[in-house]
């Protein structure tokens, strides 16, 4: 590079970078560099600088107009400081490792946007701290502080885009990108980024040109287009030319530096999914003197296994796994050549919230289980999570008993557990601040070590770390409902060890009804977990079953013992006929024997609340009519038992399905272009496309009934389609109010 370094400028840009890709530091280390842990057994606490604590109150405004606690988008003044004196509270509540958002000097305000880089997404210089954190000291001290408590540095970085400096709001020429651009000249605190060779980011100069830096291009217009993913703009920020080696070798010096100067223990890579996965190799494993791929860096610290995992947000369907597979691209090649040693368990996140928030058959999360074992290489070092600060708070749509069963469910399954910062305090707004002053806040600091939820939190995650089991084991489904919510129970096993894990995601009493445990018959299992704080002991039957009765919305862990109890002497038996395998319609009638059992129950899918009683006769004979109007889906198989409360008897399982008889109840027509909201008052977008392809207008419902059970069809005239939204969400969502009759 010393032919390029003819201006003051860029010899000191250029000597920076020198220094950057040197091997030794020449500061004090003492504290900064410690062994790196089984990130198996690690918990993260995930925190925003900003968000989380102000240590330094004369850092917060630094005159850019961008300091405004009031404002959601504005900087509310948390920093490294307040962060380190946070350690014992984020300590006790059972972390290992804390995750921050990028520390690094960021674009403070952009005018267009309204909006300020508090966040830490729009760097403008990546090995500088940003003012509003502190200082280079005030992370060292951070980083000791951690080490001294025996826990880790998690720095999130960002290799896919800088700030918002350039942009081209309405045409772009790619042959010429110096037509078109708009320079964003009101940026603060810097029109560009100050650092080499980043800065070399004005399409209008020749020499920028010819450095490539950035790709000049627009913002991303179609998600579903690989080549705009990578190369055009994500929201606006100026994306890098990931393939240019002197972005490569900049990047890997830059990321070196946080490792060699400040002791950092691991990567988060923001926006993965925006670079191609190549890149990662480059990034992780360089062959270059001067600039080495960061996993040698960290080795060169004393760090043989320096954690690096990505951000690829894609959130699978139920039963599909198109992300998943995505996502498993960016850690391994089609070869089968490691990339990046993790990524966020995004189609995990989406399992959960839909099966514990949403009510989805458990079904739907014992397939994402059984999903990740098969299609990952190693998913114990795939970082979960319930909400992070690009999602919804749990609890902004879920109850606390919803977040309670979703926190057991990361702790006691394969992967890193993150908690996101305020959810040990009931948080709800998804970036709200901890400290009194900052945003959201309501005049008050949020560190109760006392709340309910951080000493529930304590025992999780005090449960995850005495078991290796729960780390390190690997799940095996013993039972799961495709009907609805109700029972999820898998065993982890792991060196010789077992651990039973049952949950009841419905708002009723099920039943586990004699399913196969996987243990030896006889065994007894001790709870050692209950969400409720009891839970009785179990014993696996004769036949290596497992029969439990679940309280509503219950999370049990049992250990199963080495030693096996006497079995009991015989307590009878049921039985139900073999049912015919012709779907149902109508009522469903069964039949069957007993024999030492004076009364049962018929339980379908688990359903305790819905169950049958039923009397043999004197002969051990009955039968029960089970009505089937509310079982609307023929590709679902249910279940039926029979089932003695007082004596533990539960018959083999028979299945069925139904075919419910639709009689169509309504066809009603709406007008073309009527659907203006209450009173006329919604306005569709003034472009071309709206008034005259008139997108989201009702044409038409119809309704069909069967029993108590209503199908819904609503037409529409069109579905829109020209805007093409990242991460499969829906365009549209439809909300139908229904008014019963008599109520």
């Amino acid at each position: 590079m010393g032919n390029r370094c003819h201006s003051i400028l860029r010899r000191v840009a250029c000597a920076t970078l020198v220094a950057l890709g040197s091997q030794a530091s020449a500061t004090d280390s003492t504290g900064l560099h410690v062994p790196s842990p089984d990130w198996r057994d690690a918990i993260i606490y995930f925190a925003m600088i900003d968000r989380f604590d102000d240590g330094n109150p004369g850092n917060n405004d630094q005159g850019a107009g961008e300091y405004d606690p009031a404002e959601g988008s504005h900087f509310s003044g948390g920093d490294l400081v307040g962060l380190e004196r946070r350690i014992d509270y984020i300590r006790g509540l059972g972390a290992t490792a804390l995750w921050i958002t990028p520390p690094v000097a960021n674009q403070w305000w952009d005018a267009r946007a309204r909006f300020s880089g508090y966040h830490g997404y729009w760097a403008e210089n990546f090995v500088e701290i940003d003012a509003h954190y502190g200082t280079l000291e005030d992370y060292r001290r951070l980083s000791r502080t951690l080490h001294g408590a025996g826990m880790q540095l998690v720095q999130d970085i960002v290799v896919n885009h800088v700030g918002n400096f350039f942009s081209y709001p309405d045409t772009f020429d790619p042959g010429k990108p110096q037509r078109h651009v708009r320079l964003n000249r009101d940026a603060k605190p810097n029109a560009a980024p100050t650092q080499y060779p980043f800065s070399l980011n004005n399409p209008r100069r020749q020499r920028d040109r010819d450095a490539a830096i950035y790709h000049w291009t627009p913002a991303i217009r179609d998600f579903d287009d690989s080549e705009q993913q990578s190369t055009w703009q994500l929201a606006d920020l100026d994306d890098l030319n990931s393939g240019n080696p002197l972005v490569r070798k900049a990047l890997r010096q830059s990321y070196a530096y946080w490792i060699r100067e400040v002791g950092v223990d691991a990567f988060r890579v923001d926006t993965a999914f925006y670079v191609t996965p190549d890149y990662f190799a480059d990034f992780l494993s360089a062959e270059d003197t001067d600039a080495p791929g960061v996993l040698e860096v960290a080795r060169n610290t004393g760090r043989d296994a320096f954690h690096v995992f990505g951000e690829g947000f894609g959130i699978d369907r139920p039963y599909a796994d198109e992300q998943a597979r995505r996502i498993d691209t960016y850690m391994r090649d089609g070869n089968g050549k490691a990339l990046l040693p993790g990524m966020l368990n995004f189609p995990l996140y989406g399992s959960t919230l839909d099966v514990f928030a949403r009510g989805r058959p458990t079904a739907v999360l014992a397939h994402r289980i059984d999903s990740m074992m098969q299609l990952h290489a190693d998913p114990h070092r795939m970082p979960s999570f319930i909400d992070n600060h690009d999602v919804d708070r749990f609890l902004a749509s879920a109850s606390v008993a919803a977040l309670k069963q979703s926190l057991l469910a990361i702790m006691t399954l394969p992967g890193i557990p993150v908690i996101y910062y305020g959810t040990e305090q009931g948080f709800t707004e998804q970036r709200a601040s901890m400290f009194a002053r900052g945003h959201g806040a309501n005049g008050r600091d949020h560190f109760d070590v006392d709340s309910p939820l951080y000493r529930y939190i304590q025992r999780v995650t005090g449960l995850r770390r005495t078991h290796p089991v729960l780390s390190r084991g690997t799940p095996h489904i013993i039972d799961s409902s495709k009907a609805g919510a109700g029972v999820l129970a898998y065993r982890m096993h792991y060196d010789g060890d077992d651990a039973l894990i049952v949950f009841n995601s419905a708002e009723h009493e099920v039943l586990l009804a004699g399913v196969d445990s996987g243990l030896a018959a006889g065994t007894t299992l001790r709870a050692q977990f209950s969400i409720d704080g009891q839970a009785p002991p179990a014993r696996i039957d004769s036949d290596g079953r497992l029969t439990l009765r679940l309280a509503p919305r219950s999370g049990t862990v049992w250990f199963g013992s080495t030693d096996t109890a006497p079995m009991a002497s015989d307590a009878g038996e049921l039985h139900i006929e073999a049912l015919a395998r012709v779907p149902v319609r109508g009522d469903l009638v069964v039949r069957g024997r007993a024999r030492g059992v004076d009364a049962l129950r018929i339980v379908v899918d688990g359903d305790l609340e819905r169950s049958l009683n039923v009397i043999p006769d004197p002969s051990g004979q009955w039968h029960a009519r089970i009505d089937t109007a509310d079982l609307t889906d023929p590709s679902i198989e249910h279940r039926i038992v029979a089932w003695s409360a007082d004596t533990g008897v539960i018959s083999p399982t028979q299945r069925f399905r139904v075919e419910p008889d639709w009689t169509l109840a309504a066809d009603v027509d709406d007008p073309v272009g009527d659907d203006r909201g209450p009173r006329g008052r919604y306005r569709a977008p003034d472009d071309a496309f709206w008034r005259t392809q008139h997108p989201l207008d009702l044409s038409g419902l119809r309704a069909w009934r069967s029993g108590g059970a209503l199908r819904i069809e609503v037409r529409m005239r069109d579905i829109v389609a020209a805007w093409k939204p990242a991460n499969g969400f829906d365009h549209v969502a439809l909300t139908l109010f229904v008014q019963v009759p008599g109520r």
